[in-house]
């Protein structure tokens, strides 16, 4: 686990990919100087900035005026917050107000804005003029510690969460933490799902750090920056060995092939926001690693009690309005990205900390599971 730092001291931590290496900025109060740093970066740039309307009142000025200080020109482009927005529509009126912004291949996008902005806005960059570099800067802390780190950029389709997309790495990450203060409890907590799956897969000391300090990351205090750059390292860490998650970069779909056929069963609505269902997802994983003799089922139970103590959700009952059958979940789970020629793959745990691939799991076993849990 990296070293707790001062309050206000800056932790920068490198993604060693061959000539794609890029920083992630993590500290308090960073907006501000995001101009400058893009100024550096790429000298002589334009940028297109896209955000949605909630972000926009909170963050969109101070990004402006970052810019116009370091004397770079800047295009707005607003979309409506939430999940919906990661569709076909959505991602066609991007492209085309980045192409009118005049935005070149020297020029950068800017995805200001939570996993939705960072997914939406890095696969337009992918895809406009063959490919425009971009930088995330993530206001949400699931965005910090997970979906603007690594690359992977994508649009929902009818069928599930993320399948059209693509790889394509940003060039900058900057993670102000003051940004997490504007946030909605509800959106605070979601993001912490993928702050304690850091915890789940590899690092048993780290989940009991949470336990511990959970709350101080909440507060905002040095806990928040030290959360954030240990799951950050330890994503960077991972992409940096498996960019394209054809080994062990699956291991951070921990809870996934679960919580994704929930979102999408809940109709990517508000209904059930990412981290939620990744909360549940994971509780179900290790619930089905005990139910198969893999863990005990008191680290089963350690999840939960953590989990809920948060105020995650950790029930698929728990989830608002009409639930779906174990037959609609095996069908959205069999459009995961991780099967393979029709064979589920799960992330399961031998132990808090000690998760791994399981691949050939029996769809009847993981219906019979599901039944069990609706039940």
């Amino acid at each position: 686990m990296t070293v707790q730092l001062r309050p206000g001291d800056p932790i920068t931590v490198d993604v060693a990919l061959a000539g794609r290496a890029y920083d992630i900025v993590i500290g308090r109060s960073l907006l501000a100087g995001l101009g400058a740093r893009v100024a550096a970066l790429r000298p002589g740039a334009r940028v297109a900035i896209v955000t949605d309307d909630n972000v926009a009142k909170q963050h969109l000025a101070q990004a402006e005026a970052s810019f116009a200080q370091a004397g770079i020109e800047a295009s707005r482009i607003i979309i409506p917050a939430g999940e919906a927005s990661k569709c076909y529509a959505v991602f066609e009126r991007v492209c085309e107000d980045i192409v009118a912004a005049r935005i070149e291949r020297g020029d950068l996008v800017v995805a200001l804005g939570g996993g939705v902005i960072g997914d939406l806005a890095g696969f337009a960059a992918s895809t406009v003029r063959r490919g425009v570099d971009y930088v995330q800067v993530p206001t949400t802390l699931l965005a910090q510690v997970d979906s603007s780190v690594g690359g992977k950029t994508a649009i929902n389709s009818r069928h599930g969460k993320n399948l059209i997309g693509a790889f394509h790495q940003p060039v900058l990450v900057l993670a102000d933490t003051a940004l997490l203060d504007t946030l909605p409890e509800r959106i605070m907590r979601a993001g912490y799902a993928e702050v304690a799956k850091y915890g789940l897969i590899s690092d048993a000391d780290f989940f009991a750090w949470l336990e511990a300090n959970w709350r101080d990351v909440f507060a905002g205090t040095a806990a928040r920056e030290h959360a954030i750059a240990v799951s950050c390292r330890m994503k960077a860490d991972i992409v940096a060995r498996d960019e394209r998650e054809t080994g062990d970069r699956a291991l951070l779909n921990l809870g996934h092939t679960f919580g994704h056929a929930l979102e999408a069963a809940a109709g990517f609505s508000d209904r059930l926001y990412h981290g939620e269902a990744i909360s549940i997802g994971m509780v179900l994983a290790f619930a089905f690693s005990a139910r198969r003799g893999l863990c005990s089922p008191a680290d089963a139970e350690r999840v939960v009690r953590h989990l809920a103590a948060v105020g995650l959700p950790t029930r698929i009952a728990e989830i608002p309005g009409e639930r779906p059958d174990a037959d609609r979940l095996i069908e959205l789970i069999g459009q995961d990205k991780k099967v393979k020629r029709g064979r589920l793959t799960f992330i399961l745990a031998r132990g808090i900390g000690k998760s791994f691939i399981a691949p050939d799991i029996d769809v009847a076993d993981v219906r019979e599971f599901l039944t069990g849990q609706l039940a």
